[in-house]
């Protein structure tokens, strides 16, 4: 499902740390990462993961990763309208990340950082020689006017990483100091680093808080190229990118055209692949990638199937609950619901057992709690006792598991006594379950794609078993993420993926401003002051091992919230796509790779269109 992917960030933690964890002799720095030394010297010429020399050339054409969309606006960067995919493309940041490390950053539109010696601010110079798709040159004024439209008329994922970011100021044409205010600071320097770089001028005549498809202005390696709203848009590479041979974008960036398809569903995806309208598709259906590719043109190679190993945390995927939703605010109900989702029958009977049920937040990381939590787990936890269920304390909440039946009657039991603790009955003459005003237990699950409604199908049928009518319904991608901004849903699926360093982002997925945020990902509505407090004792944290056991504090905290109803995950990304491209020998350890470091091979091209 859709991922956020607002943040990716990180600082230095070496000796003589002070209370934001930063040196205590600022100096500038080609790159910063929060926890450690950089891996990359600051004489480094590429990243280990691409090919240096890899050629320039050919296209691709794809759908994106968020599945299947539709766009309205070139301008990424407000809540309205819906944006484009594959903007990021057109934008320079500071700095950028480096994708074998687990939080680094480097100098791009920035050739260095300074972090003072308190964490309180930290001032970037910028390369001279960066310029805009326009010729002119990109200045300090630029950066600061970046800031100062994302924070206060930007979309609210950025208004809330960037809360505690006070100003940013040009001290000259060519350096920008940004100041922070606050104790949550740790992470701000590499938050700041990755914002996109604007250009001022461009905005005096092209409305910020407005959607528009006049083609944006950046500074970035592509530009929009050839479009149809709601069907596809093409970028292309600048010739004239003044970025090209720097260090971390040697070897990257190598298609001379970048192509993003929409399609209605993604049965039609499949088939537009296959008939050879896009290139290249990354598979979110089990059964698809299980049966779906039973072509000639797989069968002869001459379309991949890949799996690419996923060492990042494998994010949150599950029926979102909205406890703003008087139905959904007692706990009990929510885990009633949970109770009634039979996860082995639906990864036997329609996944093909290419699936693992998810349990935590932190999935497929070592952030994951396991057990009954440590004592220093407690240590943060023993504070908000009063306030959280007892099971906190115990072994941390696991999703039942069922003999795959598709009926889990001992799960429904223990479901139908929940509920019944909560106050609701069972009407014996319409079999549905009432509260004591004799209003019905009824809900509707918001759905996008037809893939789920197979999913959600068997789920709504158990939950009738015991007296809940829920329905399912399926809207237009527009619609659907206008209600996601608004809330305006009980029950959805949706997918967030958390960085392998979690910050600021984690007020956003669960804090309690967020909840009370249009636009914010914290759909389950989530609002607890354990929660609030842990998030930022993550933030705060001065080692690698001080934030897993915060997160693990989290992830228990969460779990036992019941705000979900967990689904699955993979360790990998399926991919498949037409033979006629390469790639380096090493994969980028937290990232799939593909297409960023691909390349066009002419040789197995000319061998396609000879077959």
């Amino acid at each position: 499902m859709k991922q956020a992917s607002v943040f990716q960030f990180a600082c230095a933690l070496i000796a003589g740390v002070l209370v934001a964890g930063w040196p205590a002799i600022a100096d500038e720095r080609h790159g910063l990462s929060i926890f450690g030394d950089l891996k990359y010297p600051a004489d480094f010429t590429h990243f280990d993961y691409v090919k240096p020399d890899a050629p320039k050339g050919g296209k691709v054409s794809q759908v994106g990763p968020g599945g299947t969309l539709t766009f309205d606006s070139f301008n990424q960067f407000i809540l309205k309208g819906d944006r484009a995919q594959g903007l990021d493309l057109v934008y320079d940041t500071l700095m950028t990340r480096a994708l074998d490390e687990p939080d680094a950053v480097y100098g791009l539109v920035a050739k260095s950082a300074d972090v003072a010696p308190d964490g309180m601010a930290v001032t970037f110079k910028l390369r001279p020689e960066a310029k805009f798709a326009d010729g002119t040159a990109v200045t300090a004024d630029d950066v600061v006017f970046s800031f100062d439209a994302l924070k206060t008329k930007g979309h609210p994922s950025y208004r809330i990483v960037l809360y505690d970011v006070e100003k940013a100021e040009a001290l000259d044409t060519h350096t920008v100091r940004f100041s922070f205010k606050g104790d949550l600071v740790k992470t701000l320097p590499i938050e700041v680093a990755q914002l996109p770089v604007l250009p001022k001028a461009f905005y005096a005549t092209q409305g910020f808080e407005e959607t528009w498809l006049q083609r944006p202005l950046g500074s970035g390696p592509y530009k929009v190229g050839q479009y149809s709203q709601g069907r596809y848009v093409s970028y292309e590479r600048r010739s004239d990118y003044w970025g090209r041979d720097l260090p971390v974008n040697r070897g990257r960036f190598n298609f001379d055209e970048v192509r993003y398809d929409y399609f209605r569903d993604r049965t039609l995806e499949l088939d537009a692949l296959f008939a050879r309208t896009i290139d290249f598709r990354e598979e979110f259906t089990s059964k698809d990638w299980a049966t779906g590719y039973d072509k000639p043109m797989v069968k002869d190679g001459r379309v991949l199937k890949v799996s690419l190993a996923d060492e990042t945390p494998s994010g949150a995927q599950g029926f979102f609950l909205n406890t703003r939703r008087t139905l959904f605010q007692d706990m009990r109900v929510r885990q009633a619901l949970d109770l009634a989702f039979d996860f082995e029958w639906s990864n036997r009977n329609l996944f093909y057992g290419l699936y693992e049920r998810t349990a935590s937040f932190f999935e497929n990381s070592d952030m994951k709690a396991t057990g009954k939590p440590t004592p220093e787990e407690l240590v943060l936890l023993e504070p908000f006792r009063p306030q959280l269920p007892a099971a906190v304390f115990g072994d941390v909440y696991v999703p039942p598991v069922t003999d795959g039946s598709g009926l889990p009657r001992e799960n429904l039991r223990k479901a139908q006594a929940l509920l019944k603790e909560a106050g609701w009955t069972l009407d014996p003459s319409t079999r549905t379950l009432k509260n004591p005003d004799g209003k019905p237990f009824e809900f509707e699950i918001l759905l996008d794609s037809a893939a789920f409604e197979r999913i959600a199908g068997p789920f709504v049928k158990n939950l009738r078993s015991i007296g809940i009518i829920a329905s399912m319904r399926r809207v237009d991608p527009a619609q659907f993420e206008l209600r996601m901004k608004t809330f305006d849903f009980d029950m959805t699926v949706q997918r967030f993926r958390l960085r392998l360093t979690p910050g600021i982002e984690l007020k956003n997925f669960w804090g309690s401003e967020a909840a009370k945020t249009d636009g914010s990902f914290n759909l389950a509505g989530i609002s607890n002051p354990a929660v609030d407090a842990l998030s930022d004792k993550i933030v705060k944290s001065q080692s690698r091992a001080e934030m897993v056991v915060a997160a693990r504090a989290l992830d228990r905290v969460l779990r036992a919230g019941h705000y979900w109803v967990p689904h699955w995950y993979k360790a990998a990304h399926h991919v498949a796509f037409w033979n006629k491209y390469a790639w380096p020998d090493v994969k980028p350890k937290y990232d799939r790779g593909a297409l960023t470091t691909w390349w066009y091979d002419d040789a197995k091209a000319a061998k396609l269109t000879a077959q």
